[in-house]
């Protein structure tokens, strides 16, 4: 009788994560990504290869240890690995779907080196969604705690708040906006975060002992000055976000087709425009969204799932300098979504109703390179127009200047607030600052990473200050 021969799977590749059909995806916001099984989960944590130097840690702006939270999966113990990621991060189940890994803790996975890294984000996700307690033990700030507030319940302010409360101080959000979360709210479909996770994330947050409160706008129902001279505030974290979207200055953006990716995205994940709700939302038949970023691929993925017959992203960069995850542009793909690569537009045209006919762009070609980013400069006589009745802009954002306008000493750089390291301490003692209302937009991990850092420096503050010594 021959022996038996034992199958080896191939320990340099991960398991793929399950996802569901782009036929039947693209017809509605139901999560795109499924999760690990069991079995699946056990399968990838095995390839872990318990670094001692812990690379992957190193390149995760939360510092969470991967390692460690890794055995305990791979010891089928879920709820021991999400104690380990919750002990660094506020937003596990959040981080797990949006985080840019590859390019972070993956990016530094030894597996990668010959093979496929290792899915972190993947085993983070698993780890949040069958790990985390039905319910939060709450927590409650003793009746001599400091009192600090956070403007802004986005990713940085959430992180900022729950380090806070759980160093002992008595945390209170103010969020413009009628529902907390900021860009994780209105920016992010629900394909790719559910609100329920989010919701859920934020209501772990508010268990720990912080206080919400929307509709609250700093710098008209009330100033930092405010807060800190007149509510007994001791220090104030500013965590407005970049919510003030960019345009790119050429003919035609004032048409009334055009909008902003930020003004499409919070309509349709914010103000139920994509469910009938009474919130208008014009959609064309044919879409354009202009720019290949993150935002860009939400921006046109939802106008793919609201019906449009035809969408576009139109980008000026060629596919190697797309900013957009690998991940995101892929699915977009598989979901219809066609894209005009090395086209930079040049105006917006206009029928004879005044109604957006298209826009006409030129043809790029690479520069030279100078070791930073390549950049792509127009070919003369290259004119063509790509047919569309409706313009989504998705070029970037900035801060808003609302806060600084009203703040008098507060410095600013190009619309940033000027910090003075990782710390977050602004030029106006006791208000601190981080996430996109510094650096500029970027990802939701960097601002957790930067609220964390704050907290840290606000509470080293506090300690210093006489009533706590």
């Amino acid at each position: 009788m021959p022996e038996k021969t034992e199958i080896k799977r191939d320990m340099m590749k991960r398991i793929p994560l399950p996802e569901r059909d782009a036929a039947i995806r693209r017809t509605d916001f139901s999560e795109v990504a499924l999760n690990y099984t069991r079995e699946e989960m056990l399968l990838e944590a095995e390839r872990c290869l318990h670094c001692p130097t812990a690379p992957c840690s190193k390149g995760c702006p939360v510092g969470i240890d991967i390692p460690g939270f890794i055995g305990k999966l791979a010891a089928d113990d879920a709820k021991g690995a999400y104690e380990i990621i919750r002990s660094a991060n506020a937003l596990p189940a959040v981080t797990s779907r949006v985080c840019p890994q590859e390019c972070q803790c993956e990016g530094k996975c030894v597996r990668g080196k010959k093979g496929e890294a290792l899915a972190i984000g993947r085993l983070e996700r698993y780890a949040a969604d069958h790990g985390a307690p039905a319910e939060v033990a709450p927590l409650t700030a003793p009746a001599d705690a400091p009192k600090v507030a956070v403007i802004g319940s986005g990713p940085a302010g959430l992180t900022c708040a729950a380090e806070l409360a759980e160093k002992g101080c008595a945390v209170t959000v103010f969020e413009a906006l009628h529902r907390a979360g900021g860009v994780l709210a209105y920016g992010i479909p629900s394909f790719r975060l559910p609100k329920e996770v989010t919701e859920k994330e934020i209501a772990a947050v508010e268990a720990r002992g912080v206080d919400i409160q929307t509709n609250v706008v700093i710098g008209r129902s009330i100033t930092v000055a405010e807060l800190l001279e007149e509510e007994g505030y001791q220090a104030v974290f500013l965590g407005s976000g970049a919510g003030l979207p960019r345009f790119a200055g050429i003919p035609g953006e004032n048409l009334p087709q055009v909008c902003s990716a930020n003004e499409f995205l919070t309509r349709v994940n914010l103000m139920h425009a994509r469910s009938g709700g009474e919130t208008p939302l014009y959609l064309g038949k044919k879409v354009a969204v202009v720019g290949a970023g993150n935002v860009a691929m939400d921006a046109a993925r939802c106008a793919v799932r609201l019906g449009a017959e035809e969408v576009m992203v139109v980008y000026r960069r060629g596919a190697e300098e797309v900013p957009a995850r690998a991940e995101e542009v892929h699915h977009a793909k598989q979901e219809g979504v066609v894209f005009h690569l090395q086209s930079a537009p040049q105006e917006i045209l206009a029928d004879e109703n005044g109604a957006v006919a298209g826009i006409k762009c030129l043809h790029t070609e690479p520069a030279e390179s100078d070791g930073g980013r390549r950049a792509y400069v127009p070919v003369e006589g290259s004119e063509f127009v790509i047919d569309c009745d409706m313009v989504i802009v998705a070029i970037g954002t900035t801060p808003n200047p609302l806060i600084p306008a009203t703040t008098p000493g507060l410095a600013t750089n190009r619309g940033c607030i000027v910090t003075g390291g990782e710390a977050g301490d602004t030029s106006l003692p006791g208000v601190f600052a981080g996430g996109d209302a510094v650096s500029g937009a970027a990802t939701v991990i960097l601002a957790m990473g930067a609220g964390k850092n704050a907290a840290n420096a606000i509470w080293e503050y506090l300690q210093n200050k006489e009533h706590i010594r």
